[in-house]
């Protein structure tokens, strides 16, 4: 199911249109729908989203359906289909990372942020949600923050709170 706060009209710049270009002839003619993944993550990580806009024209460009695009931003839990905060925390929830604590990890982030999951705080500093294996088993629990997607393992509560406050500062 498309989720979408809001819809505002999207430009591309030359720059991101240039990379688009570069991009696509990596595929073999005729093949320009192998590049949607690549340029839906440039897209990403210009406007923090993807915006039913925003999809419509990497169609449009890829001279592909709308549709199309839509399949594969819903299918991927690596796209996001609302705007998230400047850093988005996710925590792994599989089974190896809740035997070590990552559900206790998560309800302390939810009252630390004053934030659900899936909501930005009001500053749109953070958000946060839980995730699929992020393959560090042997390290649960475990994050990992996005832009830049680095991770942290081993976590506590006090290693989040230090981790939060790190990064209000960096802000």
């Amino acid at each position: 199911m498309l989720s979408v706060k809001e819809n505002s009209p999207v430009e591309f710049s030359p720059e991101l249109l240039t990379k688009f270009g570069e991009i696509v002839k990596r595929y073999p003619e005729g093949k320009q729908k192998s590049a949607l993944l690549p340029l839906l993550h440039e897209v990403q990580a210009v406007f923090g989203w993807l915006s039913p806009d925003a999809m419509d024209k990497v169609a449009y460009f890829l001279n592909i359906k709308p549709i199309e695009v839509y399949e594969v931003a819903t299918f991927y839990t690596m796209y996001f289909l609302e705007k998230k905060g400047k850093y988005n925390l996710e925590v792994c929830r599989t089974g190896p990372c809740c035997l070590v604590g990552a559900e206790k990890i998560m309800h302390h982030i939810e009252q630390t942020l004053g934030v659900r999951e899936g909501e930005v705080t009001p500053d749109g500093l953070f958000s946060w949600r839980g995730v699929e294996c992020l393959a560090a088993c042997g390290y649960g629990p475990v994050l990992q923050i996005g832009p830049e997607y680095t991770f942290y393992e081993n976590l506590t509560e006090q290693s989040v709170d230090s981790l939060i406050e790190t990064l209000k500062n960096k802000a």
